[in-house]
């Protein structure tokens, strides 16, 4: 068992050792071409691997502690790799370096420092702080190199850096001076790191047994089947003339020949068997993983003396001779295991060979009776061990005791040794001289403070590596971060080229339907099919806020439970509708990461809410979806605040139950007919109608001279959409219309809204002359479309994300943005109406035109740029004329009705000569 440190890794599959590359599991292969450059030149001329020994800290219970192990770099996979020693042929496990960091403490053992992974964290020990931060450093780097490997951006961004050379270099050569400025790099402790270190003693190595890893037996035991036959191949070797075979090649070449079967090849016990396929098996896999090795010890050993060899030798005959031992005392325990699997056979087979029943019963009989033997000893074993244990707890009270009685004696004695130590020191002190005292003052002042030189030195060493780590480690996150926003903005701008694709394929099958007619039967028959298949929606369960970062299409419902494809009857408006949806979504798509957020990260920014130019072009820019419900509030709550009062709400709600309202009627009719094509007021199990109902119904009590106008309806419906709260939703209808709108907007004449029709004319005449020059040319009057507008603010008319920021808008700044919005719409469809010269086409057209609006930027800055200068002195003056010559064609109208009562009541009820009258109706029979 490696313990706790090794579990998460160790306790899984063992690292496929067949894909590392040669030489990562043992000391890797030199050539004989390398080897005769090797007597030539220094093994430094190349640079050196990075391997070496170091002390893992791990285990379990009493073999918890430091274990030698070698470590090896695979720069491929960017894994740290450990064994037990160099020379085995498989690795016991690895440490993944891509996500890991490192860390060094100035107040652990010399040497130690942890590396830090996702799963668990490792604990290593060098043999000097030289080797530890040489460690801490080459990890660093080898870190930093393979995230600079990972593959790049598209092709698209590849382009786009591709005249950057001498920049990125230059770069490269600032991050390279500030890891330099961080730390120093540290010189190579060529003893302890590299290939050499293999051959080097280890310091402080523990036992045999317990630096072997019990978790990896099975890996432990083919490392020194390896390494044994290995050591016997290279004495061999030496002891043998050079053009000799060696024995080793021709025994592996008559263990590789099957040799046929024996006459006594039946008889042989197949546990023996077994185990010597077993040893064959792993013998030929220490041939062919060791072949390499006597020629790497033989390059290495030229350059040394002969007093190095031999202490090199007798290093490894020692640490051979203690793994052997190891290995013979888990023989011994496979020999005990594999004796009572044989027993057991014995007997299985002496049953089976039974000739007869009876037989066959005497040995079960035998058995039985073997089992009762076992049981009366384990019960006399029971009986034993009670008494042991009775024994146990009276000698543990003796020794307890006993303890105490020695507890004593010590207390004693330690106060007889302060007595003594204290007469000690006063006669120390009446002997001792001042200069002395001083001199020692100043010796244990001096080496306190060397002691914390030492402390401070160490500190600042941590201090720079952290430093460096985190350096590094910011880098490779702002990377990693670059590249997901890229690949993000690339995923939205695909995205936004499908939708528009998609719309212009609608737009084309459109048009090809209106262009074939029905003169086409075949044609026309595979268009509608066409346009079916089009109009049949995918449901997603993505977000509007998430619709970036999953490649998700539209959704089938809104934010708001609005239908994106409303279900209309006419096939033509559907399709429109669709095309709508697609080029919005295009839109949204295209503006998100440029426009939506950072207004979004702007309005997170915004404290307290207070008027100010900058909240006026925010709240026009549009709220929010999580920030809307307060906004909403807030603008309210500054409309109505001196109509409010604590209960108001619920004792209108109460007078309500009491006393049923005239206007309850035509509340219900309008409940069913509100939002059609919004899930929340369709749905049967919906609460938003009864809110709306309660909404509505406490308004009328609120103001008893409107009590219901239809419109309403609509409007309490959207303010329930956003701020989901019944009382909220009153106070914002009656922020509309009592604060808002005009005086007389919902009375029963309609007189306000009649005048911003004609007020609406006048603007439109002034922004947009060559329309309205073309409209009144074919007799088309506006005011029956308009005139819903400005009833509702257009919650029938715009699409759900364009409604609510022109309702952000109209909250705060009041009824001019309705009309800003009513112009921008028609010079938004400007050129479309001014192609049209039928006028049935122009009310055709009038009447869903304005679902043609797919971009609420471009409508944005229409209404608040475009349509400048839009003085409210203006639209006050313009609303006194048209009211006067309203009020006065009114009192015309009521002066022409009342002559005409006078005049029928003068006349009375004349009969016609020849019609017949009621009383002869009655007569006949």
């Amino acid at each position: 068992m490696e313990g706790a440190q090794e579990s998460p890794a160790e306790s899984g599959s063992s690292v496929p050792w067949s894909e590392e590359p040669a030489g990562s599991a043992k000391v890797p292969e030199v050539s004989l071409s390398e080897e005769s450059e090797g007597c030539t030149r220094p093994l430094e001329a190349t640079p050196p691997k990075l391997c070496g020994y170091l002390s893992k800290f791990g285990g379990k219970g009493p073999i918890r502690g430091w274990k030698s192990r070698w470590f090896f770099f695979d720069e491929r996979k960017c894994h740290l790799y450990y064994s037990r020693t160099a020379q085995d042929a498989n690795p016991l496990d690895s440490i993944d370096l891509s996500s890991a960091v490192f860390d060094c403490k100035a107040d652990a053992e010399e040497g130690t420092f942890e590396i830090k992974t996702p799963n668990r964290i490792i604990t290593l020990k060098a043999a000097t702080k030289q080797a530890m931060l040489y460690w801490l450093q080459q990890l660093q780097m080898k870190r930093w190199e393979f995230h600079n490997s990972l593959p790049a951006l598209p092709a698209a961004h590849d382009a786009a850096l591709a005249g950057n050379g001498p920049a990125l270099r230059l770069e490269l050569e600032q991050e390279e001076e500030e890891e330099e400025a961080f730390l120093c790099p540290v010189k190579t402790p060529t003893d302890l790191v590299g290939v050499a270190a293999a051959w080097q003693p280890v310091h402080a190595r523990p036992l045999a047994l317990q630096n072997i890893s019990l978790k990896h037996l099975g890996t432990e035991i083919q490392n020194t089947m390896c390494n044994i036959r290995g050591n016997k191949q290279t004495q061999g070797a030496n002891h043998r003339p050079p053009g000799e075979d060696s024995p080793l090649s021709e025994e592996t070449q008559r263990e590789e020949q099957p040799s046929p079967p024996g006459p006594g090849a039946p008889g042989k016990d197949p546990a023996n068997s077994l185990k010597s396929s077993l040893t064959t098996s792993l013998i030929r896999k220490a041939k062919s993983q060791s072949n390499t090795f006597p020629l790497f010890s033989e390059g290495l050993m030229r350059n040394r003396t002969a007093q190095e060899k031999v202490l090199a030798l007798e290093q490894q005959v020692l640490m051979l001779t203690k793994e052997l031992k190891a290995q013979k005392e888990l023989v011994k325990i496979l020999h005990k295991a594999l004796e009572a699997a044989q027993q057991e056979k014995r007997v299985s087979s002496a049953y089976l060979a039974a000739a007869q029943d009876k037989d066959r019963l005497e040995l079960v009989r035998h058995k039985v009776r073997q089992i009762a033997e076992l049981g009366r000893r384990v019960e006399a074993l029971e009986r034993e061990r009670e008494s042991l244990a009775q024994t146990a707890s009276l000698q543990e009270q003796e020794i307890r005791e006993l303890q105490q009685h020695v507890q004593l004696l010590l207390d004693k004695n330690q106060a007889k040794q302060q007595v003594i130590c204290k007469l000690s020191e006063k006669v120390t002190q009446d002997f001792m001289k001042a200069p002395e005292e001083a001199d020692r003052d100043f010796l244990s002042q001096q080496e306190k403070m060397e002691h914390l030189k030492d402390d401070m030195e160490a500190y600042r060493t941590q201090n720079r590596f952290l430093n460096s780590e985190i350096h590094q480690v910011t880098k490779i996150w702002r990377k990693v971060a670059e590249k997901e926003k890229a690949l993000l903005m690339k995923c939205a701008y695909l995205q936004a080229q499908n939708c528009q694709v998609e719309s212009k394929y609608l737009a084309g099958l459109r048009r090809l339907q209106e262009a074939l007619g029905v003169e086409a039967g075949e044609c026309s028959e595979l268009l509608r099919q066409l346009i079916q298949e089009a109009l049949q929606w995918e449901a997603s369960e993505a977000s509007a806020d998430s619709v970036v970062l999953s490649p998700s299409t539209i959704s089938e419902y809104d934010e708001y439970g609005f239908l994106t494809v409303p279900n209309y009857e006419v096939e033509d408006l559907r399709l429109l509708a669709k095309i709508q949806a697609l080029e919005v979504h295009s839109h949204h798509l295209l503006a998100h990461e440029a426009v939506e957020r950072p207004l979004r990260e702007r309005w997170a920014t915004l404290g307290e809410l207070a008027p100010s130019a900058e909240l006026k072009q925010l709240l026009r820019a549009g709220v929010p979806h999580e920030h809307r419900p307060r906004v909403w509030r807030w603008l309210i709550r500054l409309r109505v605040q001196h109509l409010q009062a604590p209960g108001c709400y619920q004792a209108l709600l109460s007078r309500g139950q009491a006393c049923k309202h005239s206007a309850a009627r035509q509340i219900e009719l309008d409940l069913n007919r509100t939002f059609p094509n919004n899930k929340h007021f369709t749905c049967p199990t919906s609460s938003f109608p009864d809110k709306l109902r309660r909404v509505l119904l406490a308004f009328s009590w609120q103001n008893p001279t409107i009590g219901y106008c239809q419109g309403l309806n609509r409007l309490a419906a959207i303010a329930l959409l956003v701020l989901d709260e019944e009382e909220s939703a009153f106070w914002c209808l009656v922020a509309i219309v009592e604060t808002i709108m005009p005086a007389d907007y919902y009375s029963k004449t309609l007189l306000a809204s009649q005048v911003d029709q004609r007020v609406l004319q006048d603007l439109l005449l002034e922004k947009l002359p060559r329309l309205m020059a073309h409209l009144g040319q074919r007799h088309v009057d506006l005011s029956f479309i308009t005139f819903n507008w400005f009833l509702v603010v257009f919650a029938d008319s715009l699409i759900s994300n364009i409604l609510l920021q022109v309702w952000d808008a109209f909250l705060y700044e009041g009824i001019k943005v309705v009309f800003r919005y009513a112009l921008a719409i028609f010079k938004y469809n400007e050129e479309a109406l001014l192609r049209l010269q039928d006028s049935l086409e122009i009310y055709q057209y009038l009447h869903f035109f304005t679902k043609t609006i797919c971009d609420s930027r471009k409508l944005m800055h229409i209404a608040f740029n475009d349509m400048n200068p839009f003085p409210m002195k203006q639209l006050r003056q313009l609303r006194a004329a048209h009211r006067e010559r309203l009020e006065a064609e009114l009192n015309e109208l009521e002066q022409l009705k009342a002559k005409y009562l006078e005049t029928r009541a003068a006349q009375g009820p004349a009969v016609p000569e020849g019609s017949p009258s009621e009383d002869e109706g009655e007569a006949e029979p």
